[in-house]
């Protein structure tokens, strides 16, 4: 099994593992950013739909909010390990 030490190691070695990181990170931000934007604009026309579970839709919009950005900052974080590392 390969570990992420191992991976870190061998991309961070090239040049193309760097380019391949600067456009992982910044892929990553993007697909957040839309996959976040898409939640709330849900969010606001379930509430609009239906006031009275306004509550519910919103705690459930800020765990899922919670949850894609935990998941990009973590690949952002690899990513940008990958163009620190020497």
């Amino acid at each position: 099994m390969i570990t992420l030490s191992v991976l870190l190691q061998v991309a961070a070695g090239s040049a193309l593992g760097k380019l391949g990181a600067a456009f992982g990170a910044a892929a990553t931000a993007m697909a957040a950013s839309m996959g976040i934007s898409r939640i709330g604009a849900t969010a606001v026309e379930s509430i609009a739909r239906q006031p009275e579970a306004a509550g519910d839709i919103r705690a459930n919009m800020i765990v899922s909010a919670a949850l894609i950005e935990g998941v990009s900052f973590f690949a952002v974080v690899v990513c940008l390990l990958i163009l620190f590392t020497e």
